[in-house]
């Protein structure tokens, strides 16, 4: 084949795949994962100080496409489960492709968000019904992402605790991310009595999650002791346990931060009080937490680096969490006034930019040639 027709070839779409209907066969919900770090790059954008109204429309745009990807995956992935049935079941007893269901909540709460953060100014108080019923759907789906995947763990996969990973995180973490998305929406509901059961759900939503994922973090970091760090293909897992902690940080400044009007709405305003006063010591000593984590996570990426990284989707693991530990300290900076939480998610924000730039420009060209669809659990079947 001569130069041309191998540069003709890797124009092609999908030319890695023999046929382009492997791009629905092989779809994952590990695309999912795009959506999550697009939309939390959105969210971020806006509260960079000094800048944030300069960068709302480019934040509104960049939520609007976000909107477009998370519509083509669901798309996808339910045309798979209409062609390719059999195939797309076998994602219950595959005991890490399945930790990926944890993201279309995770990457849907951050379009509901969005409604909030530029649908109100754009469209006015008529979009926060929307909001409130999309949200109760997104509870749901991540009560039931982290209560079933886990059954799942239990009763039919297999699973080591040598190759444990912080995968295992994902199903659990959704739940705490509908959390503090409830915490953005309650203030804005009309009706006291709807504020306030948004309000209480989404503490229980906290409490589903948070405590499970420390959890698997204890076992994580036993696990890294005794047997060291995962390989390269999954080094960005590393970054996935700042998820929970930064989230869990957001959702209780958020919470927190709505406590008082809601709960004296009720007739409990000293538990109010509480809620706020426990909302800021929790959400900082969580980001501290969260420090330490990153800088963890620093070094075992630059290990991994030496030996070279390969490039797959679990690089999107980078860009969520940074994400919302950027948002909670944004939130602790406009709790307690201090100029250093904005000076520090300002470099945050603009780290996660660029990172996001890079994963989603190799995502696009993975994903053109069709190198980014491969389905592990159905690795090895063959096709009817």
């Amino acid at each position: 084949m001569t130069r041309f027709a191998l540069a003709a070839a890797r124009l092609r779409p999908f030319s890695a795949l023999e046929h382009p209907r492997e791009v629905i066969r092989q779809f994952t919900p590990n695309w999912f994962a795009v959506t999550m770090g697009t939309g939390v790059v959105a969210l971020a954008l806006p509260q960079i100080p000094g800048a944030g109204p300069a960068l709302m429309p480019v934040a509104e745009a960049i939520w609007q496409a976000d909107i477009g990807l998370f519509t083509l995956f669901a798309l996808l992935y339910a045309l798979r489960w209409i062609l390719f049935p059999q195939e797309a079941r076998r994602i219950f007893g595959h005991g890490v492709v399945s930790m990926f269901l944890g993201t279309i909540p995770m990457g849907f709460a951050t379009l509901i968000n969005g409604l909030i953060v530029f649908g109100l100014p754009r469209w006015g108080a008529q979009v926060v019904p929307l909001a409130e019923a999309l949200w109760w759907l997104d509870a749901a789906m991540a009560l039931a992402c982290g209560v079933g995947v886990p059954f799942l763990m239990f009763s039919r996969q297999e699973h080591r605790f040598d190759t444990m990973t912080a995968v295992w995180l994902l199903p659990v973490v959704a739940a705490e991310v509908a959390a503090a998305s409830g915490g953005l929406i309650a203030p804005h509901l009309a009706d006291p009595a709807s504020a306030y059961a948004m309000l209480v759900a989404s503490y229980a939503l906290w409490a589903c999650s948070v405590p499970v994922a420390f959890a698997m973090i204890t076992m994580l970091m036993l696990r890294m002791a005794l047997h060291k760090l995962p390989d390269e293909s999954m080094a960005a897992t590393s970054w996935l346990a700042l998820g929970p902690i930064g989230t869990g940080a957001l959702g209780m400044l958020v919470l927190g931060a709505d406590a008082p009007a809601i709960f004296a709405a009720q007739g409990l305003a000293g538990v109010g009080e509480i809620a706020s006063g426990l909302g800021v010591l929790l959400g900082l000593v969580l980001w501290g937490f969260g420090m330490w984590w990153f800088l963890l996570a620093t070094l075992i990426t630059c290990h991994h680096l030496r030996r070279g990284i390969p490039f797959n989707l679990g690089a999107w693991g980078y860009t969520f969490p940074i994400g919302v530990y950027t948002l909670a300290t944004f939130r602790l900076g406009d709790t307690l006034g201090l100029a250093v939480f904005d000076l520090a998610g300002t470099v945050l924000a603009t780290g996660l930019t660029l990172l996001w730039l890079w994963v989603a420009g190799q995502t696009l060209r993975g994903g053109w040639c069709g190198r980014l669809f491969v389905s592990p659990c159905i690795a090895g079947l063959r096709r009817g």
